[in-house]
């Protein structure tokens, strides 16, 4: 207690001093978050539970036995639809952690060092043109040698079948974002000699949060789109069926039932409005936090999942808990990276041993490229690659139509729903649905509609790539008219910039490094798409169109390697140099201009 001298009535005395006023204790600052429960604590926990039991309960049948002389059936009774759809949700959910971790690490290395991204970027336009059916035609047997005798090493195939289809554009939008940062936010960095551990947490990654949201929704969509190849894995020219809703689509179309397909596209639509409004709407509303403005948007977007978190107390108990093991963690970083200002001490033997690490990586992969070579041309020579180059002109002609004709079209939308709230609200789940649904479920109907319109599967195509494709550019367009500041919005209507004058000098700066991300993208995922975009199979009846991705289908149905290899390489010479020629231009220009 402490006391001050006061006068009083008959000499001078000591008196307690008058306490001040209490002041409220904030409640994030609290030791005991779960004083009281609440509604929203009671139904968190129970949700996070329900979904650990589902997690244990599904995955505990990935490692039953597996026996590769078995035939394996796919049963599509509807009862079995549930435990089909988990599956398949662990599988995506798996892939896309496998994605983001993947991300981080690539995107950030080749944004930082020179020497490396020379390297790293067209790695990564070749890794994007490599179809999903090539991934799994190469590792599959690899992942099942780890895992003989289990249905792991199956699982892990699709998984990592799931994760390229996932990967890419992650990728891309992750080091577009960290090549793009303001060069004020940059020097604050280093004015406060933040290590380049920290710096990535608090500026990095809050940077590209809208990005990477809007673009885990759209691998999210990627995954559903390859789920029917992904789950079907071809082992010695036999087909080995994993649980899941897209082996169950696959046998329902092959077998021509309309309604098991039908039942298969409902818990499709299910499952994507459940992911929407259990994790991506609330992702979208939390990242609205990460734009780089000075004013409050008069609609910010909402999320009733969000809502519900914020008013329960274990994201209080968790902040706490991540305070106490953050330090030690960051303590460790700034030793391991360093600061960007103070960067870690290099000796000179240090520096000739990243020389000789550099050298020696170049001299493997060149060796490995010339063993590549020699495998495909060991049989026909290099006449094999003669009719890929050949039908790739036909997928290339394709690939420039949808271009243009989703450019001319979702762009304005991608705007459109980006700028405004409610429009996303409404839009989200919609934009989910239709870019998560597998060109394989419309096969019967496209089927039924060709034949009866008389329309060629060479036309026809383009449909179907533009359902794996075009969703790049519609999600990357919405990602970035949200991330244009709300300041800059309001600094336009107050000038009265309307219509074609505002779009170029406000809205199309805002998007271009976006859009440059997601055309990038699309053009590999239509490659990519053109595996099944341009074979379309129901019941007895085929379609064919003339083109690389038919080539290489043929080429996985034989089984004959050195085609397969043949095509995909062919199709990875046309992404690289559409990428180097025309997007990689173009995104140095964005970024000298409007970074």
């Amino acid at each position: 207690m402490t006391f001050t001298l006061r006068v009083v009535a008959g000499g001078r005395g000591l008196a307690p001093a008058p306490r001040p006023p209490r002041q409220p204790r904030d409640p994030r600052l609290g030791r005991r978050p779960f004083r009281r429960l609440s509604v929203a604590d009671v139904v968190v926990g129970l949700f996070v539970l329900v979904v650990l039991y589902l997690i244990v309960a599904v995955g505990r049948d990935t490692t039953v036995a597996f026996n590769p002389a078995a035939v394996v059936t796919v049963d599509t009774s509807p009862a079995l639809l549930p435990y089909d759809a988990a599956r398949s949700l662990l599988r995506m959910f798996i892939a896309l952690a496998a994605s983001y971790l993947f991300t981080f690490g690539y995107a950030y290395v080749a944004a930082h060092s020179r020497r490396a991204e020379r390297l790293m970027i067209p790695a990564l336009d070749i890794l994007q043109s490599v179809p999903v059916l090539g991934f799994l035609a190469i590792t599959v047997a690899g992942f099942i040698a780890l895992f003989p005798g289990s249905y792991l090493g199956l699982e892990l195939a699709a998984i990592f079948a799931i994760f390229t289809s996932q990967v890419w554009n992650l990728t891309f939008s992750f080091y577009d974002s960290l090549i793009t940062q303001p060069p004020e936010l940059d020097e604050a960095c280093r004015l406060m000699g933040l290590s380049r551990w920290r710096r990535f947490w608090r500026l990095d990654l809050p940077h590209g949060a809208i990005g990477l949201v809007w673009n885990g929704m759209m691998s999210m969509g990627g995954g559903w789109f390859f789920l029917v190849v992904s789950e079907t894995v071809s082992l010695a020219n036999r087909d080995y069926a994993l649980p899941g809703i897209g082996s169950y689509a696959g046998a329902a179309i092959a077998a021509g039932d309309l309604g098991r397909v039908g039942l298969a596209v409902v818990t499709m639509v299910v499952m994507v409005l459940a992911v929407n409004f259990v994790f991506w709407r609330p992702l979208v509303a939390w990242s609205e936090k990460f734009k780089n403005e000075q004013t409050e948007p008069h609609e910010a977007p909402r999320s009733l999942v969000l809502d519900l978190l914020r008013r329960s107390h274990w994201p209080r108990a968790l902040g706490q808990l991540r305070r106490r093991l953050a330090e030690p963690v960051n303590r460790w970083g700034d030793r391991v990276l360093g600061t960007a200002a103070a960067p870690r001490a290099t000796t000179t033997s240090a520096s000739r041993l990243q020389t000789v690490i550099w050298a020696l990586g170049c001299a493997a992969l060149g060796y490995g490229t010339w063993r590549l070579f020699a495998y495909i041309t060991e049989v026909d020579g290099w006449g094999i690659f003669v009719t890929p180059l050949y039908f790739g002109l036909f997928t290339l002609a394709r690939v420039a139509v949808l271009m243009v004709v989703a450019s001319l079209v979702w762009v304005p939308i991608g705007v459109w729903i980006g700028s405004n709230p409610r429009a996303a609200r409404a839009a989200q789940p919609v934009i989910q649905i239709l870019a998560s649904f597998p060109a394989n479920f419309l096969f019967p109907f496209v089927t039924w509609a060709l034949l009866r319109t008389g329309i060629s599967l060479d036309i026809g195509g383009i449909v179907l790539m533009a359902l794996g494709a075009q969703w790049y550019i519609l999600f990357n367009a919405v990602a970035g008219a949200q991330a244009v500041p709300t300041d800059l919005k309001q600094a336009m209507d107050d000038l009265g910039l309307r219509g074609s004058l505002r779009w170029r000098r406000l809205t199309l700066p805002g998007i271009l490094p976006y859009y440059i991300t997601g055309a990038i993208t699309a053009s590999g995922g239509a490659w990519n798409a053109s595996i099944v975009a341009e074979i379309v199979t129901y019941g007895g009846t085929t379609l064919r169109a003339t083109g690389i991705g038919a080539y290489i289908a043929d080429a996985a149905q034989s089984g004959d390697y050195h085609l397969i290899l043949a095509g995909i390489t062919v199709m990875a010479l046309y992404v690289v140099a559409i990428n180097r020629l025309v997007w990689r231009p173009l995104q140095v220009m964005v970024e000298a201009h409007y970074g």
